[in-house]
């Protein structure tokens, strides 16, 4: 099993810091394989490691952990004493996420120290190795406090604050398309379709501008709200936190109002200059599903000229 980044930064995104608890090792009979993983954050979890006892403890022991901030590796054994019939044992490594520990995962193979002081083994030094330069299939080890794990292909994360007619056009042009991550934002439930992808993680808060500080910051962003206001608040806080592109719907008028009240707010017009308004293609017209074309495209042709530096390269 693969460790799963996106639904990770999806967990993080709404609940600002998680504890994953994944099966380190094996032995004997357990209810779930090596590499299966939970999450957990103070009122809740997705996923599971086996139910039961086993994950009864693991998520008090979890949510201990989210206090402390500490990783850990613990031992258990399964068999009567937790009303387990599987008799064998596993070891449970239980660590801490947030944005900043989402920024530094690797996008192929993850080798960490959980706990202790050994140095890396040299078994999972080479599993890694052969991962990496030969395309070997890793798979979760343990040894004496390191973990290794290999990576699902991170996906590219868009963020996108409003549900309203432009919105709802954007996510149903992206959704379907490969290696994205959807996060949509807004104020209530009541703004959003009945129906919202599986690719797609509706995330409501008050005031959108208060999630910016849960995307990672190589996010892209899209900025359509029903304010004008909670458009301004929006571009102003993620220019204090870090972004790789950002859009923002509206005229020239509506833009040269808004690069004065960000300089006026202490940005520099370098920064400011980093949000592009207005979005898609304005050759296209202003009818939702026409900019949510023109936004496609773009980001389709940003995709090919990667792809194609990265051929070039290798």
């Amino acid at each position: 099993m693969s460790m799963d980044v996106q639904g990770l930064g999806r967990a993080v995104a709404e609940h600002g810091r998680v504890a994953r608890v994944v099966v380190a090792t094996v032995e004997g009979s357990a209810p779930r394989e090596q590499g299966a993983a939970m999450l957990v954050w103070p009122d809740g979890q997705s996923g599971t490691i086996g139910g039961g006892a086993l994950e009864f403890e693991a998520l008090a022991h979890a949510r201990e952990a989210l206090a402390t901030g500490k990783d850990s590796l613990v031992s258990r054994p399964l068999g009567p004493a937790l009303g387990q019939c599987c008799g064998g044992a596993v070891v449970l490594a239980t660590e801490i996420y947030d944005n900043a520990r989402l920024a530094d995962l690797p996008g192929d193979i993850y080798l960490r120290r959980v706990t202790g002081q050994a140095d890396r083994p040299l078994a999972l030094q080479r599993a890694a190795a052969r991962n990496r330069n030969a395309g070997a299939p890793a798979e979760t080890q343990c040894q004496s406090g390191w973990l290794i794990e290999p990576v699902a292909p991170r996906l590219r994360p868009l963020w996108i604050y409003g549900a309203g007619h432009v919105g709802r056009a954007i996510v149903e042009v992206m959704a379907p398309l490969p290696g994205i991550a959807i996060t949509w934002v807004d104020t209530g439930a009541e703004r959003f379709p009945d129906e919202i992808p599986d690719s797609v993680t509706r995330l409501l808060a008050a005031n959108p501008a208060t999630a910016v500080r849960h995307a990672p910051c190589d996010a892209e962003h899209l900025i359509l709200t029903y304010s004008h206001a909670l458009d301004l608040e929006v571009c102003h806080q993620l220019l204090g936190h870090g972004f790789r592109a950002t859009g923002l719907i509206g005229s020239a008028t509506k833009w040269a109002r808004f690069r004065s009240r960000l300089r006026s707010l202490g940005h520099s017009d370098a920064q400011i200059s980093r949000i592009k308004c207005p979005i898609g293609d304005p050759a296209l017209g202003k009818h939702p599903q026409a900019v949510a074309v023109g936004f496609a495209a773009e980001w389709l042709s940003e995709s090919s000229a990667a792809e194609t530096e990265m051929e070039a390269e290798a």
